[in-house]
């Protein structure tokens, strides 16, 4: 070691650092967890219960990322190339093409754009699908002949801001949809860019279908992913994916249109919120916080550097994300207030990991994802 290297040449250095990273942060959009992820202990212990379940048409469906079932029993979800699908009793049926149905849709993200993505999809109060495809808009389809409609077009946008990425989906008790458009910045196939870089450019809308209005709820959001309504729709919890937390939103009472965190700094990055049959909230987290192949946290490590983080994400290929994010299953069971009751974990991924959905159907659990080859069915919980 130079003899010039000392430690006090160490303390100025960390010093400078600390100084740099406060101007940097004072120039630039910069977030920066509360502290180190939570320790896995208590309700968030190591476990393997998530992998007591089975993996269905490998091959066949990649990346079902979110779902929703008739009365009969029949669950949708939407893939990576652009199509619907029903499912019967492990039975797989295809019901429409989002966008042009190409060859090449579902081989690389750059067909999106025009193959479609159909990301959050529930059914309405007269059985039809009612889609948000992140590139192309608001669709309603049927569920047996596959027409579908465009209600509104992403181009349109809100307040003069069209639509980047169309994501989570809800419909309320009187007909309104509710979605979220995670970033005006990035589209869905840069996902990893919007997340990086921590922009906070997210809306949370709804849609009246009977006058075709659009209305703005929120805005500068972080990456506003899944939400699920309380049961009496007095309020909903609301996933801002990049930076790690749930907001709730109040929709009824004397805090109706105001927003507040409720769980912070998590343990992972949340996905789609769904609600149990117990009334409990199910949280998919897509990637995990505590443990890396390389430098983990990587996203921990590079929060606090704006440049850096601009920097990394021009000149870094998407595909070399994968290999410094762990492929660890995990999604949580929480309370109204955002209190964790529970947690399943999957360390190995011997099942599934990257959970972008959790939604319970009877006794199974369909565990979602955004680009896994596969469909992953939970059969118990305890």
């Amino acid at each position: 070691m130079p003899d010039w290297f000392d430690m006090t040449t160490v303390t100025h250095y960390r010093h400078y650092t600390h100084t740099l990273i406060t101007v940097l942060c004072s120039v630039f959009n910069c977030f920066r967890f509360e502290g180190p992820p939570p320790v896995l202990e208590g309700r968030l212990a190591v476990n393997t219960r998530l992998q007591r379940g089975r993996r269905l048409f490998a091959g066949q469906l990649k990346g079902p990322e979110s779902f929703t079932a008739d009365q009969n029993g029949n669950v949708y979800t939407g893939t990576v190339d652009g199509k619907l699908w029903r499912i019967t009793n492990e039975t797989l049926t295809f019901v429409t093409q989002m966008g042009q149905n190409l060859p090449e849709c579902g081989t690389s993200t750059d067909y999106e754009p025009v193959c479609g993505r159909p990301h959050g999809l529930r059914l309405d109060r007269h059985g039809q699908l009612i889609v948000a495809d992140s590139y192309l808009g608001l669709f309603k389809v049927d569920p047996w002949t596959g027409e579908k409609t465009l209600l509104y077009s992403s181009k349109e946008g809100a307040d003069g801001i069209p639509f980047g990425f169309l994501n989570g989906l809800e419909i309320s008790k009187n007909g309104t949809v509710f979605f979220t458009d995670s970033s005006s910045r990035w589209g869905r196939r840069h996902v990893r860019y919007e997340v990086l870089e921590t922009n906070h450019l997210g809306r949370l809308l709804s849609y009246d279908p009977e006058s075709g209005r659009v209305r703005t709820l929120l805005d500068s959001l972080y990456m506003p992913n899944g939400f699920a309504f309380s049961t009496d729709e007095d309020f909903l919890l609301l996933a801002e994916t990049s930076v790690g937390r749930i907001s709730r939103f109040w929709l009824k009472g004397p805090k109706a249109g105001t927003k507040e965190i409720v769980l912070n700094n998590m343990v992972g990055y949340p996905d789609n919120i769904r609600v149990s049959d117990r009334g409990t909230f199910l949280v998919g987290i897509n990637t995990v916080r505590f443990r890396g192949r390389l430098l983990p946290p990587f996203l921990d490590l590079l929060g606090p550097y704006p440049a850096l983080k601009r920097f990394v994400a021009r000149i870094i290929p998407l595909r070399w994300y994968d290999a410094l994010l762990p492929s660890y299953g995990l999604l949580l069971e929480l309370g109204p207030d955002g209190e964790l009751l529970d947690s399943l974990h999957d360390p190995t991924g011997t099942l599934t990991w990257a959970i972008s959905d959790v939604f319970q159907q009877g006794e199974l659990y369909y565990l979602g994802s955004t680009d896994l080859p596969f469909l992953a069915v939970l059969e118990q919980w305890s």
